[in-house]
């Protein structure tokens, strides 16, 4: 029971992380790395995810530059996204002095 609560917990963990810089794929990884451990479904897709994953890797790789700057691009579309939606900006610019620029303020927490 432990291995399939703390493998799940690390997995969402990583799954969450995906889209921003950092370790996601690695944490991704590493739960299920310990979800097989327990659980022969879990050795499956962590081969099948390590495929697509270097698949990817080498498909990018062969990508033009232009495809490339998109692809980091649309990455940090997504992680500003995030970071407004969670209000971040806001919480910054309060700090430092420009609580007025409300414009920065996420409509989560208005």
């Amino acid at each position: 029971m432990g291995v399939a609560v703390l493998g799940g917990l690390v997995l969402a963990a990583g799954v969450i992380m995906i889209p921003y810089p950092g370790p996601g794929w690695l944490v991704v990884f590493a739960g299920l790395a310990i979800l097989a451990t327990e659980f022969h479904w879990a050795r499956r897709v962590l081969h099948f995810a390590r495929g697509k994953y270097d698949a990817w890797a080498d498909w990018l790789g062969r990508q033009p530059m232009i495809i490339r700057l998109a692809v980091l691009a649309l990455t940090g579309l997504v992680v500003a996204a995030t970071l407004y939606l969670l209000n971040a900006f806001y919480l910054v610019a309060s700090l430092v002095g420009l609580g007025h620029w409300t414009w920065l303020q996420s409509p989560f927490f208005a």
